[in-house]
């Protein structure tokens, strides 16, 4: 007979959204790599970006993240590209034609990359070339920002270093030291690649809030725990 407790064992996941400009954490939905996680998140960064449609979404492989694009981000049609009524009984929904979303394949032989393949799914290869001459951080499609990011997250939360006693052990907790590593992230850890300098040559440390304009200064812990808060329904 299952045992209900074996439900919150196994692998999990931290399902992240990451701005690669501003190395600032979107949202993060820890559990099970599954599709319902995956929907999660994206629906979170469509709701913190006011649905706006974002000049480019890359990802890693995993077939879910096109599914939960297209949910989130799709409109419905209820007409055949021929302009005629379509019989469908539920409407189809396609990705907006300002949307651009391209996956990183990693191929591995003997536990080593051996080829790296770039998908565009959503979009054309203009919307593509032009989202990647406008950006500020990569001329590539690629997901190393959010690699270095979990080694980073890895670093400040004991409970997710490797091959340790230091593992998470209870559900609830490695949950809420999620969200307290990673959001505190945003606002108190000053990045060394996001320093700037003067007119005078001074060092101006800033955090990924601050190179996001969400802040005006590097925020100590007490200042983010105890900032007052307003949850809407």
């Amino acid at each position: 007979m299952a045992n209900p407790a074996d439900a919150q064992r196994g692998d999990w996941w931290d399902h992240t959204a990451y701005d690669a400009e501003h190395k600032l954490v979107l949202c993060v939905v820890p559990g099970a790599r599954s599709a319902e996680q995956v929907e999660a998140v994206v629906a979170q960064v469509h709701q913190r970006t006011e649905g706006r449609p974002l000049r480019l979404l890359t990802s890693d492989d995993y077939p879910a993240y096109k599914d939960a694009i297209l949910h989130v981000y799709g409109r419905e049609v209820t007409t055949t590209p021929t302009g005629r009524d379509s019989k469908r009984m539920v409407p189809e929904k396609v990705p907006p034609s300002e949307l651009t979303y391209a996956t990183v394949e990693k191929r591995r032989r003997l536990g080593r990359v051996v080829e790296i393949l770039v998908h565009l799914i959503f979009g054309t290869m203009a919307a593509l070339r032009g989202a990647l001459r406008w950006s500020k951080v990569s001329r590539q499609v690629n997901v190393s920002f959010l690699e270095r990011y979990n080694a980073t997250d890895r670093h400040r939360n004991a409970r997710k270093v490797r091959k340790t006693y230091t593992f998470s052990k209870d559900w609830q907790v490695h949950e809420s030291m999620t969200y307290f590593t990673i959001y505190s992230y945003n606002f108190c850890w000053p990045v060394r690649t996001l320093q700037e300098r003067d007119e005078q040559g001074r060092v101006r440390h800033r955090s990924p809030a601050m190179a996001a304009g969400l802040a005006d200064h590097v925020w100590t812990l007490r200042e983010w725990v105890t900032m007052p808060s307003v949850q809407c329904a």
